[in-house]
């Protein structure tokens, strides 16, 4: 690699976080100050079960014996119990789901249909692509500045979905120890002679470290065995987004979720996930504080589980699944659905919920209504040959 390439690099990489640079003219216009936070599960959410369709006549044939218990939402669905949370932020309106979505792609790959999610293109690309949130970043509103507001990927390096001409910044929780005062200062001096941008990049992450040593973020309960400790992450994603110069929009990816074998729903890796997952949404919901009233938090995965459990008690890979949407200003406590239905005649292939509503649509939706996104820019963020309609009645006026 050669200097050129790697200083950008590190530029784009570096574990560090620059204030944002102006306050949004649609906050000064409106007293708003709106901010989104994609939350990816990478691996396949069984949308199934963490959802269940509990009134689809076919659904306890298929899984009622695995399924565990749930509360009930509607007259159709119901919500894994291991998440008592979500169900409170239902409840209270600050919870939305949506049901049978999925993305255009339509195979049965984890990288293939992660890039499709991320790049928000209608097709699966290679080689250099950007990803559909760093375009929205470059269409919305700059007010009197000319660059792009800054997006923050809380990640070791900057995943698709954040990739593209606008600046972002990564960040990730340490597992080892922090570089020492000394360190920082030789570095800096070392920097500051050779490339001042590098020394502006290395200034802010230490400056953003030093914050988060000095007041961690926290995370609801005690470490449980067995459950992921998703919520120290949602923590720190809150805590940074919180600050008055903190990013608006940004990227959390949570790993874990391809449930092949001994899935678990009731007890086991998915309940336990499922539980992670719930408390990650709640370290979110309290991290974020006064912020969470004009915050959405979009929850989505690459495809869904087969419909079917398999012979080693887990499910393969799938099509549609369930997506979800949190924060102060929706039109919350609903589940929104097109519901195929679970009987094999109406199963994708005779093994999978079938796809009937477009996740670029929902997301579209949010980026208009929340952010206030230009809608003829919607076809630069999800570009297709059929226009993709932004899905409307998410968030309140």
């Amino acid at each position: 690699m050669t200097h050129s390439v790697m200083r950008r690099a590190v530029l784009r990489s570096l574990g560090a976080l620059f204030a944002w640079p102006y306050a949004p003219r649609l906050a000064a216009a409106t007293g708003r100050d709106p901010r989104l936070l994609v939350v990816i599960l990478r691996g396949g959410l069984d949308g199934i079960s963490m959802l269940q369709p509990v009134g689809d006549p076919a659904f306890a044939a298929l899984r009622g014996a695995d399924a565990g218990e749930a509360v009930p939402l509607d007259s159709l669905f119901s919500l894994h119990a291991s998440m008592p949370q979500l169900l409170a932020m239902f409840r209270e309106g600050e919870a939305l789901a949506l049901h049978a979505t999925h993305t255009p792609y339509r195979g049965r790959s984890h990288f293939d249909g992660q890039d499709m999610l991320e790049s928000g293109l209608p097709r699966v690309t290679t080689g250099d692509r950007t990803g559909w949130l760093n375009r929205a970043l470059t269409a919305l509103p700059r007010g009197e500045r000319v660059a792009p507001p800054r997006g923050l990927a809380v990640a070791p390096v900057v995943p698709v979905i954040m990739q593209g001409p606008a600046p972002v910044q990564t960040w990730q929780l340490q597992s080892f120890r922090y570089a020492d005062n000394e360190l920082v200062t030789r570095l800096l001096d070392l920097y500051e002679a050779r490339d001042p941008r590098l020394a502006e990049a290395l200034r802010a992450g230490a400056s953003l470290d030093r914050l988060m040593r000095a007041t961690p973020p926290g995370a609801p309960g005690q470490r449980i065995p067995g459950r992921p400790a998703f919520a120290s992450e949602a923590a720190a994603a809150a805590r940074i987004m919180a600050r008055p110069d903190g990013p608006r929009v940004a990227a959390l990816g949570l790993n874990g979720w391809d449930t092949h074998a001994q899935q678990g729903t009731a007890r086991g890796v998915l309940a336990n996930r499922l539980a992670a997952l719930d408390d990650a949404l709640a370290a979110l919901r309290d991290g974020l504080g006064p912020v969470w009233s004009d915050m959405v938090v979009v929850v989505v995965t690459e495809f869904g589980r087969t419909a079917r459990l398999n012979g080693t008690g887990g499910t393969d890979h799938g099509m549609a699944t369930a997506a979800l949407l949190l924060g102060g200003r929706l039109k919350g406590g609903r589940v929104l659905a097109d519901w195929p239905g679970l009987a094999p005649h109406e199963l994708n292939e005779d093994r999978d919920l079938r796809p009937t509503t477009d996740l670029r649509a929902v997301l579209a939706g949010v980026l208009v209504e929340h952010l206030q996104f230009p809608r003829p820019a919607v076809a630069d963020v999800f570009p297709d040959t059929v226009p993709v309609r932004p899905f409307a009645g998410l968030i309140q006026a």
